[in-house]
C-alpha cells in the first residue's frame, strides 16, 4: 500500500529529516516496496505551500532525500505511491494542492465514472490534472468544503459519506493540512492509520532504537507536534485510529477525534474484487 506521513508542528519550523529518513520503518525505507512515486509537501513559516514529487522510489531519489533534510515548515505530508490509478506522471504523485490545501491519499475507490459525474456537477472537474482516484476524492472534497462555507471538518465528512453511499470501497485514508490545521481519515477498516502525540514531551534525548536502526534527535526535543502515518515509524506510543473516525489537529495542537463514518460503505469491495496489480499494490509486505 502507499506510506502516507503528516507532521503538524505548532508554528514551530522543524526539520522533517527525522522523521523521513532516520526513524525505524521511515518512508525511506518503506519506499523499497512502493516504487511508483514519492511526494513531500510542506508548509513555510509564513505559510507558503511547497510540493515536490516526481514518479520514482525515494531510495533512488536524491532529490527526495535532500528534501527531506533540508525542508523546514510548519506542517508536512509526505506520500510513496504504489501506483493503482494513473501512470506514472508527476501529475498522478501525491500531495495534490487545491485552494491552498496540501492531500494524500492511500486506498482504492472504483466507480470513477460516476464520480467524475459527481465532480462536473459540483464544477471542479477542473481541479483534477491527473489520472487518480485519490485527485479526484481531494476535488470533491474540496467542493464540500467551498459548500461548507469553509469548514473543512463538515466538508471532509460530507464528500466521504458521498463516496460510501455511492461507489465501491476498499479504502480511503487520507490526510489534508492548511498552514494551521491537520486532518486525518481511517475508512474502513482495511488499511491502518496510526497518531502519536508528543504535544507534551519531556527534556530527555528523543532516541528511537530496533533491531535495525538506532537513531536520536534533538529536533523534537521540548518542541511539540502530532505525527499521522500509515505505519508506527518508531518505538513511541503510537495510536491506532478507529475505523470512521476524522481526526483534527488545530493550531494550538488539540486533538479532536469525531466518528464521522459509523457505517461500512454501502459498495464495499473485497480484495478479491481488485485486479491482481491492484491488489499487489495495496498489501505490500511490511
Amino acid at each position: 500500500m502507499c506510506r502516507l506521513f503528516g507532521l503538524h508542528a505548532d508554528g514551530q519550523a522543524v526539520k522533517a529529516t527525522f522523521w523521513l529518513l532516520q526513524a525505524p520503518d521511515n518512508l525511506a525505507e518503506q519506499s523499497r516496496r512502493n516504487p511508483d512515486g514519492t511526494g513531500l509537501g510542506v508548509f513555510g513559516p509564513d505559510g507558503t505551500p511547497v510540493v515536490r514529487k516526481q514518479p520514482i522510489a525515494a531510495w533512488r531519489d536524491t532529490d527526495f532525500t535532500a528534501e527531506a533534510q533540508e525542508l523546514t515548515g510548519t506542517a508536512f505530508i509526505a506520500h510513496v505511491r504504489y501506483a493503482t490509478t494513473g501512470s506514472l506522471e508527476v501529475r498522478n504523485s501525491h500531495p495534490f494542492l487545491q485552494d491552498g490545501r496540501l492531500f494524500a491519499h492511500n486506498g482504492v475507490v472504483e466507480g470513477l465514472d460516476g464520480l467524475d459525474a459527481r465532480l462536473d456537477e459540483l464544477g471542479v472537474r477542473d481541479l483534477v490534472l491527473g489520472e487518480t482516484d485519490s485527485e479526484r476524492i481531494f476535488a470533491l472534497i474540496t467542493a464540500s468544503v467551498r459548500a461548507r462555507g469553509g469548514d473543512i471538518g463538515a466538508g471532509i465528512a460530507d464528500a466521504l459519506h458521498w463516496l460510501a453511499d455511492s461507489v465501491p470501497i476498499y479504502a480511503v485514508n487520507l490526510l489534508l493540512a492548511t498552514p494551521t490545521d491537520m486532518w486525518a481519515l481511517r475508512y474502513p477498516d482495511t488499511h491502518e492509520l496510526y497518531l502519536l502525540d508528543r504535544t507534551a514531551p519531556d527534556d530527555t534525548e528523543f532516541s528511537l532504537r530496533t533491531n535495525r536502526i538506532s537513531a536520536s534527535s534533538p529536533h523534537l526535543v521540548r518542541r511539540p507536534a502530532v505525527v499521522f502515518a500509515s505505519e508506527p515509524m518508531d518505538d513511541e506510543q503510537w495510536q491506532l485510529m478507529t475505523p470512521g473516525e476524522l481526526v483534527h489537529v488545530d493550531a494550538g495542537l488539540r486533538i479532536t477525534r469525531q466518528m464521522v463514518l459509523p457505517d461500512p460503505p454501502a459498495r464495499p469491495l473485497t480484495r478479491a474484487d481488485l485486479s491482481p496489480a491492484t491488489a499487489e499494490s495495496q498489501h505490500v509486505p511490511a
